[in-house]
């Protein structure tokens, strides 16, 4: 039987993360709004300060010794009206290589344990809305849908709004010219024509 171990990354599992962030982001073979993988370097940094950090944790999760999986919790207000904490768990992912050995299963059992130990009562999971598989299996273990995320970076969505913005602009312009060339029509009537 496979030895399946979840455990906090560590700055040398750096490697087997940007691998799992890259099939991660070109998974569904669909164009991925995910930043491009960090070079090692970047996720060696970046792994040290998660391991820093009392409001989160990087997993990995290894089937025999190699690491197959990772996933990020984060605790969390429920929401900005309620006190009650939850462990929200994103990025989860297990490479193609090692599905169906319980790898995504550990994971979750990790984040659940965590947000027990954190005394969080309620745990989210963020999927992408097309991987069927993925949402199928949170959906047995009693995760139903909350809402979907969207990303983008931010340059797209302020040219977006601009766009938007911009036929409501012309419509404006284009009345207040007319009311102009209306006032410049009406100015230009002789004040005695009226009454001819």
């Amino acid at each position: 039987m496979a030895a399946v171990e979840v455990r906090d990354a560590q700055p040398g599992d750096a490697g087997a993360l940007v691998a799992l962030w890259r099939e991660l982001s070109t998974s569904a073979g669909l164009p991925s709004r995910l930043p491009a993988p960090p070079s090692e370097t970047a996720a060696e940094v970046a792994v040290g300060k998660h391991l820093a950090d009392p409001a989160g944790r990087l997993l990995v999760v290894e089937l025999d010794g190699q690491v197959h999986g990772m996933a990020y919790l984060r605790r969390t207000a429920v929401s900005p009206l309620h006190d009650d904490a939850t462990v929200t768990v994103e990025y989860l992912h297990v490479s193609d290589t090692a599905r169906r050995h319980g790898l995504g299963k550990a994971l979750i059992a990790e984040a659940v344990t965590w947000a027990e130990h954190e005394s969080c009562a309620h745990l989210a999971v963020v999927a992408p809305a097309i991987a069927r598989e993925a949402n199928r299996f949170l959906a047995r273990l009693g995760l139903g849908q909350a809402g979907v995320l969207r990303f983008a970076n931010t340059h797209t969505v302020r040219r977006r709004l601009a766009s938007e913005h911009a036929p409501n602009l012309l419509a404006l312009l284009s009345s207040r010219r007319s009311a102009i060339a209306r006032r410049a029509v009406s100015s230009r009537v002789a004040p005695g024509s009226a009454g001819k």
